[in-house]
């Protein structure tokens, strides 16, 4: 009944004069005044909105490459700007959206040399039909970077510095080595924690499964879910929604002739993944350890694109909302143990918005190694079924720089798919060199202006005729 009235006030505030904007229910110093320009965006007690509903950062395009296993996949021909400029492309021609009305593009990449990709990326630009007016930047937040591409373009729109950006992310681990370059200042010897920064990813796998006592079995359990649901998304056309076939060649390598093709399906998939056979799998990093091949990532080639804007600007060119971008967090953690990220940046990010992890209704959660990602999801003590549901980076693979705007697609358009039983969403992952990042999200249309109006105590009366 609370929530009726309150909604009930809010509207009567949209019809009053504009002379009095502000006015108080009650006579007394304690009385509460309800602000239509703080209309909040939810059910839960706890989440309130922190600014105009029109100025609300929404998603209205979503898109990803299929993914590819790197060296002997669908894409081991391809060259890098052509894997991301099918995406960029597509966020434009399916809303009809003009390209030079976008104000930046970012994108997240990792392993190529930061001069060369961000000029690949510049020409992808112009490979899709953005003019030379659009400027565009990567961004190197190692296996966030696809997030942090995305975040840094609504925290943009927020600030005012445009209206409609592009967050994406790319890699071809196929061209680019997985390989320190030059040496290694002697000085890290003096500091464990920047020593430990150099650790092979495996290492950091094996120490958590050390450390915190996951076992191989649920590490390999959690290989197979991935499999079994990835395989399942795939045989119902789930990603269908989410994928933009991209047309390339294959090469022969041992005659050079080259075969036109078009890659519509994620390539690493195993739909006859069994426990048994992944139990046979040797350890790859350590002789008694716990991170095989099966149970690990997959390296991959792949990139993904979000398009950003106002909610005012969404719905004066009424663009349906895919989602609503909320919080994003980074946050550090030990080196050594670099996997166990999202269990601190999730709660930061869940926090920063106002919610509880009860309220979160689907995660998507980088399995890096199953290890940490196991290890993840009990710490934070989160339903198995709200994670990953159609399958991780186990299954799809992991092509570091676009995973988190693959994330984006796939959340999104399994929330749409969910409907009112799906309202927020998180992403996360964890960073090497020891972070971990994580992003809230709402459902398009799970709210309007007037939902959950939020009470603001008064400490002063308005003239008679305010009231």
């Amino acid at each position: 009944m609370e929530k009726a009235i309150n909604r009930q006030r809010v509207l009567l505030e949209h019809l009053r004069p504009s002379s009095s904007s502000s006015f108080v229910y009650g006579t007394d110093s304690s009385s509460s005044a309800i602000l239509a320009s703080a209309c909040a965006a939810g059910d839960s007690a706890a989440y309130h909105r922190t600014s105009v509903f029109g100025d609300d950062v929404v998603i209205v395009a979503a898109y990803r490459t299929p993914i590819c296993k790197a060296k002997r996949g669908g894409f081991k021909d391809t060259y890098a700007d052509d894997l991301l400029a099918p995406v960029l492309k597509a966020v434009i021609e399916k809303t009809n959206v003009n390209p030079s009305e976008v104000g930046d593009i970012v994108v997240g990449t990792v392993l190529a040399p930061g001069s060369q990709r961000a000029t690949e990326c510049r020409m992808a630009a112009f490979y899709a039909g953005f003019p030379e007016t659009v400027p565009i930047r990567t961004v190197n937040r190692q296996c966030s970077s696809g997030l942090q591409a995305v975040a840094d373009v609504a925290a943009a729109i927020r600030a005012g510095f445009y209206d409609i950006g592009i967050g994406a992310g790319l890699e071809s681990m196929t061209s680019s080595p997985l390989a320190w370059e030059g040496s290694v200042n002697p000085k890290v010897k003096i500091f464990e924690q920047a020593q430990n920064c150099l650790l092979p990813m495996g290492i950091t796998s094996e120490n958590v499964a050390h450390r915190f006592g996951v076992a191989r079995q649920e590490q390999d359990q959690a290989a197979v879910e991935s499999h079994q649901r990835a395989a399942a998304a795939t045989a119902s056309g789930k990603f269908k929604d989410e994928i933009i076939p991209v047309p390339t060649k294959i090469v022969d390598p041992k005659t050079g002739d080259e075969k036109p093709v078009t890659i519509s399906i994620d390539d690493g998939i195993r739909p006859n993944a069994r426990f048994a056979d992944l139990a046979k799998l040797k350890p790859v990093f350590k002789k008694d350890g716990s991170t095989t091949a099966g149970n690990s990532s997959q390296v991959s080639d792949g990139a993904g694109a979000v398009l950003l804007m106002k909610r005012s600007i969404a719905v004066q060119k009424g663009l349906p909302i895919l989602g609503v971008f909320r919080t994003f967090a980074a946050v550090g953690v030990d080196p050594a143990i670099m996997g166990v990220g999202p269990a601190a940046a999730i709660p930061a990010a869940v926090k920063a918005a106002g919610l509880e992890l009860d309220d979160i209704d689907l995660f998507e959660i980088n399995e890096a190694f199953a290890s940490q990602f196991v290890y993840c999801r009990n710490k934070l003590e989160l339903d198995p079924e709200k994670i990953n549901v159609n399958g991780g980076a186990i299954a799809l693979g992991h092509p570091l720089g676009a995973t988190g705007a693959r994330c984006v697609a796939t959340l999104l358009h399994e929330m749409k798919r969910r409907g009112k039983d799906c309202r927020f969403g998180v992403i996360s992952m964890c960073i090497g060199s020891g972070m971990g990042a994580a992003a809230v999200f709402e459902r398009g249309d799970a709210v309007d202006d007037l939902c959950n109006a939020r009470v603001v105590q008064s400490n002063s009366l308005l003239s008679k005729d305010a009231r």
